[in-house]
């Protein structure tokens, strides 16, 4: 195991860490920005080492400055979290070549992964059902004619290093594939460097599934399950579930066992995410995440297991603790994405934390790295905390949410805490009837 761990995070994510670190008897190093001086995880953490001014690039993005705290403390592993650096394969390299263990997978699987074509052909070569589309990057504008009649419209464009929506299109006509093809190259290249793009079939109202998957590197995985992250907004997930309300038994051992085979068959070592769009009745990959997820919270709630724990194991070489038969999923969990934004307009709202009350109770759980007298930077993701619920189906988890939402207080900033008021009181929501276009249809139809 290892002796000590650098948190190469920082919010709640790196507090989450730093707390699975010490209930495994491993020492912590926090590294932080100027302006994260202040934050729970630099307060808690054995030793803490200041990597740079505020902007992430200076900081948080900033390998040099992380392995030298590495070498200062004497660290022997770091953690990612996610974000940020959690999926740069050159960052895993260079870890390797200063012999620290970075606590994921290896930097192959990250590029892999990270490619969205090379990704989709892995998916398939591994027997994970794909979306229909081009096999690859898109040349010209014949070759994208020619795709899209094949697969018929409407279709998709997608920026193949891409993520979060940016470099993403969708092509109703031939009238509208060529202004689409044209703009999704251009925003890939802006947001990403590369203005390679791909072509799917467009599915009309499919639901956001993924499946939780952890491999030991040594052709052994396991799934967790899955979870339902089809509300969102400009493809941000706001609010998740565990397990689908969409899925039955069969459905989810199903898919799990194709996931946990192919995570195994590639060698894969760490914990991961295969998501899918979900439609009648059919899975159809769209990429993987090989790190820990923001929703991993309501996965530990049904399976009771540690994920960060799991993470830990694997990458210190002590394998798996627990085999597929072990697993057993109890009850429901759902997480609400605390974000610093207004509710209406999602702008964000950085600024002092006046007053921070946190709800309790049986089936409760807050991950936060805020408290009264916090000063929100502007600099940073607006996520100052999850809301995670577990009840003992999906009507009792509904009620308690509902309950917690009322005893949440987060004052002197605006929060997204009214959209979960809003969102729980819903018959849509409440029958488990929505797809990923509800949240945003809803929205336009509440400023309407």
């Amino acid at each position: 195991m290892f002796q000590k761990v650098l948190i190469a995070n920082r919010g709640e994510i790196a507090l989450r860490i730093l707390r699975a670190c010490k209930e495994l008897g491993i020492q912590t190093v926090a590294v932080h920005s100027t302006a994260d001086a202040d934050a729970m995880h630099v307060r808690l953490a054995d030793e803490s080492v200041c990597i740079g001014p505020p902007q992430s690039r200076d900081s948080y993005l900033n390998i040099h400055q992380i392995v030298a705290a590495c070498e200062i403390t004497g660290a022997d592993a770091i953690h990612p979290g996610y974000g940020f650096l959690s999926e740069n394969a050159k960052f895993s390299d260079i870890l390797a070549a200063h012999n620290i263990t970075f606590i994921g997978p290896s930097g192959d699987h990250i590029r892999v992964m990270g490619d969205k074509i090379e990704a989709k052909r892995t998916a398939k070569r591994l027997g994970i059902p794909v979306v229909p589309g081009s096999e690859g990057a898109i040349s010209d504008e014949t070759e994208a004619r020619r795709v899209a009649a094949e697969i018929g419209y409407p279709v998709i464009i997608k920026a193949s290093a891409g993520g979060g929506g940016r470099g993403m299109k969708v092509a109703h006509s031939e009238d509208d594939l060529l202004v689409a093809l044209a703009t999704a190259k251009s925003e890939a290249s802006a947001a990403f460097g590369d203005d390679a793009v791909y072509i799917e079939k467009y599915l009309e109202k499919p639901r956001h599934i993924e499946v939780q998957i952890v491999g030991d590197g040594a052709g052994r995985a396991i799934h967790l399950g899955e979870r339902d992250c089809s509300l969102q907004r400009r493809h941000q997930k706001v609010w998740e579930e565990a397990t689908s309300p969409a899925l039955n038994a069969s459905e989810r051992a199903k898919i799990g066992e194709i996931c946990s085979k192919a995570v195994a068959d590639l060698g894969y070592s760490g914990a991961g995410t295969i998501e899918f769009l979900y439609e009648n009745g059919e899975f159809y990959f769209i990429e993987m995440n090989t790190r820990l997820q923001v929703e991993h919270p309501i996965t530990e709630a049904i399976t009771g297991i540690d994920l960060v724990h799991e993470q830990i194991r694997v990458a210190s070489g002590g394998g798996l603790s627990v085999k597929q038969e072990d697993i057993r999923f109890q009850g429901h969990a759902i997480e609400c994405r605390i974000n610093a934004e207004d509710p209406r307009t999602f702008v964000p709202s950085p600024g002092t934390i006046t007053h921070f009350h946190t709800p309790g109770g049986l089936g409760i759980r807050v991950d936060s790295g805020v408290y009264s007298g916090y000063k929100i930077p502007p600099y940073y993701d607006s996520l100052i905390g999850k809301l995670i619920v577990h009840g003992r189906n999906r009507v009792e988890c509904m009620m308690r949410l509902r309950r917690a939402l009322d005893e949440f207080v987060v004052d002197g900033i605006n929060t997204t805490l009214p959209l979960f008021r809003d969102l729980v009181g819903n018959t849509d929501i409440a029958n488990g009837d929505y797809d990923i276009h509800w949240l945003e249809k809803h929205l336009a139809s509440s400023a309407g």
